[in-house]
């Protein structure tokens, strides 16, 4: 089996790294050369285009930023779709909203090509340890087909339905977490202005109903000042935005979401955008007020 790997940043360079190791024929492509690098140091071969592997790859993963940065690859620029051989697949691991992975399912089948919408669950560190959840949709017989090949780079892989199940559940996923991430921010601060130890306080928060796991992963970082992206700002703002979307596509109600998506706003206008999403603790300093990054 040949694979082509479009995207081997923090998340795709954990998945294809554990290709490699796993024994798969794999070359890469990424717009960033270091990125590529840290990649062949446990194998597999740099592509210096898509096309290197396009007409020969059986299976293409996507790992982009943004929904247009896809469309443009498979459809509109690059027309990535329309290179592959019949019977290959695309399986895409970015956080995209379900009209667009429906477009990409659609374009792909017109193609001969087959499509699965994998949005991952965590972050980089369970990426390169093979832990990375997977929550997968397309068409069961595409699924089942490339169901081993998932579990070769992931103890956990979870089949959701269509593409818009999957890439819909990853988005309602993240915009909980990222709100959640808003409300504990504002709450740690209230609790710190009545005089508890912070410390303390994130230890006895953890054993109430007030536990979250944001609490765990960005708790610490918020009472140590450590805002080193891991998930960055300004893919929050990002992702919470294509909730919001999604929400108004389904004619539902999502007035909290709307609402941090205004103070993602604000944190990216303050110059926090680069920085982790523990760093909206930064809003709700009304003594020390936001400098920008790293402040």
């Amino acid at each position: 089996m040949k694979i082509g790997f479009v995207g081997v940043g923090k998340m795709g360079g954990g998945l294809a790294r554990n290709l490699i190791r796993r024994g798969y024929d794999v070359s890469v492509f990424d717009l960033n050369q270091a990125a590529v690098e840290r990649v062949l140091e446990v194998g597999g071969k740099a592509a210096a285009s898509i096309t290197d592997f396009s007409s020969t790859a059986d299976v293409i993963f996507t790992s982009l930023p943004m929904p247009r940065h896809l469309t443009d690859l498979l459809i509109d620029e690059e027309s990535l779709l329309g290179q592959m051989k019949a019977g290959a697949v695309v399986i895409d691991v970015s956080t995209i909203d379900p009209s667009t992975a429906r477009r990409l399912s659609d374009s792909a089948s017109q193609e001969d090509v087959d499509f699965l919408a994998c949005p991952l669950g965590k972050g980089p560190a369970q990426a390169e340890e093979g832990t990375q959840p997977i929550y997968a949709g397309g068409r069961p017989d595409v699924y089942q087909k490339y169901e081993p090949l998932l579990k070769d780079i992931s103890t956990s892989v979870h089949y959701l339905g269509d593409v818009e199940q999957a890439t819909a559940f990853k988005i309602v996923s993240n915009l909980i977490g990222m709100t959640n991430a808003l409300v504990l921010s504002e709450g740690l601060r209230i609790g710190e202005r009545a005089g508890i130890d912070p410390v303390l306080l994130q230890q006895l928060l953890a054993t109430t109903g007030a536990d979250s796991y944001q609490l765990t992963l960005r708790g610490p970082k918020m009472r140590n000042g450590d805002f080193t992206p891991g998930f960055s700002i300004h893919l929050t703002r990002k992702d919470v935005g294509l909730g919001v979307g999604m929400a108004k596509e389904l004619n539902q109600p999502s007035p909290f979401t709307e609402l941090a998506l205004t103070y993602f706003d604000k944190a990216v206008d303050a110059g926090l955008g680069d920085e982790d999403c523990a760093a909206v603790y930064k809003l709700f300093d009304e003594v020390a007020p936001v400098r920008g990054a790293g402040t």
